[in-house]
């Protein structure tokens, strides 16, 4: 696997490189345009799904063919920038709520509102979809779906152990973990996230715990206008969540990125996986779990019962250097609307963007049917909005899933972390 991994990252690394000396589309003689379309969150499934929406939209407009490149995951958004920054081969991007803040601030994105004025396809997103859409005046990107936490639950192995059902707080999941943990056997509890993006995780575990005072509009506020990381209740829930990794959790973990933690559940070795909703699919599809073996819970609740739901988006934008925003934007406008918006939000097990899917089955059933208990329950699962635009967002991450990595591996304190992150944001809002 790990071979198998490296050679993967370095075929990607190395099409990147060469496409970075490539110029962006710029219409041939003929009329003919090629866009360069670049995707973050890779995996095999999405990137057929993609192909296959691509691919329609080229029959609509023959004049236009799109080349998609598909970085590995783990290193994706790193390579975005560099492409952006370097202004070269790349005309369609995508952008993620948590990178936004960072390629807008550097004027990397192209602002489409004037190319979007008066597009019917508005009137059919939903509210979500068009506030994300115009965020401070401006369009970068146009969000495909929307993700939201939850908790994906080995039926079977939760029955065995004697459980009722999968865990309803953090203190349950630490309770069933445990249980569930024998390394001997190559059986652990829950898919710890300890590698890129570990913060996400952990900051989750904080809010569940200080829901009841969380500022809804930045959830990385206290409504007394502390940042969260400054509560006590947050250095309880951190306790919790280090004692999840030493007794619940696979010692590899410490490493475990997006890939991992959804291999981990998927080929059986977990019990517990906290992720999005994309990753029913990625389920669905596995071989070494049936449909009966699983299911998904609502996000796990802090000690008041209630937790917070931060809402995430992603979507295609443009890159501010390309020669044929217009050919880009007709691209956008297309995966945005219709059956290709639908047909990549339910293949990637997304929330979707268009107000029609309130009325779809897909949606109140089966696994989906968690996410409808979050919706109809807001007071027990609150939304807040984590303040993911803003442009040092990626200098967080950074130093989020540095410290966090050192408390793991015992060369940091919890209530030292939590004393950095406390000065970090105080700082950032402060300034």
């Amino acid at each position: 696997m790990k071979s198998r991994f490296t050679t993967s990252a370095a075929v990607g690394l190395a099409v990147v490189l060469a496409l970075a000396g490539c110029g962006s589309a710029e219409p041939a003689a003929n009329g003919n345009v090629t866009l360069k379309m670049v995707e973050s969150l890779t995996n095999p499934t999405r990137t057929d799904t993609i192909k296959k929406l691509v691919a329609g939209f080229e029959k609509e407009n023959p004049n236009i063919k799109v080349e998609l490149i598909s970085p590995p995951t783990d290193q994706a958004d790193q390579k975005i920038q560099q492409m952006l920054q370097s202004g070269k081969g790349i005309d369609v991007v995508e952008a993620r709520d948590i990178t936004v803040g960072s390629f807008g601030a550097n004027k990397w994105l192209y602002d489409m509102t004037e190319d979007l004025k008066g597009w019917d396809g508005w009137n059919n997103l939903t509210e979500n979809a068009v506030n994300y859409s115009k965020q401070d005046g401006k369009t970068y990107y146009i969000p495909y779906g929307f993700y939201g936490l939850s908790l994906f639950y080995r039926t079977d192995t939760v029955k065995d152990a004697g459980f009722s059902g999968p865990p309803a707080s953090w203190s349950d999941m630490l309770k069933q973990a445990t249980a569930l943990n024998k390394p001997a056997e190559n059986k652990f509890g829950y898919a710890f996230r300890g590698g890129a993006n570990a913060n996400s995780n952990a900051v989750a575990i904080i809010e569940a715990h200080v829901a009841e005072e969380i500022d809804k509009e930045n959830a990385f506020k206290l409504a007394s206008g502390k940042t969260i990381f400054s509560s006590p209740k947050a250095q309880e829930a951190m306790d919790l969540y280090i004692d999840l990794f030493k007794k619940g959790s696979p010692p590899s973990s410490v490493a475990w990125g997006y890939p991992e933690m959804v291999q981990g559940f998927t080929n059986g070795s977990t019990s517990f996986l906290l992720q999005d909703p994309e990753v029913i699919a990625t389920v669905r599809e596995s071989k070494s779990i049936t449909s009966d073996q699983w299911n998904v819970a609502p996000l796990l609740v802090g000690p008041t019962g209630k937790a917070i739901q931060p809402v995430a988006s992603a979507g295609w934008g443009i890159a501010a250097s390309s020669k044929a925003k217009p050919e880009a934007v007709k691209l956008i406008k297309y995966l945005s609307q219709g059956d290709a918006a639908t047909t990549f939000d339910k293949e990637n097990s997304l929330v979707p963007i268009l107000k029609s899917a309130a009325k779809d089955s897909f949606y109140s059933t089966g696994p989906w049917a968690a996410y409808v208990t979050m919706t109809d329950n807001p007071q027990t699962y609150i939304s807040a909005v984590q303040p993911r635009g803003v442009s040092w967002w990626t200098e967080w991450i950074k130093k989020s899933d540095g410290e966090l990595q050192r408390v793991l591996t015992g060369q940091m304190t919890t209530r030292e972390l939590l004393a950095s992150w406390d000065t970090y944001w105080s700082q950032k809002m402060a300034g």
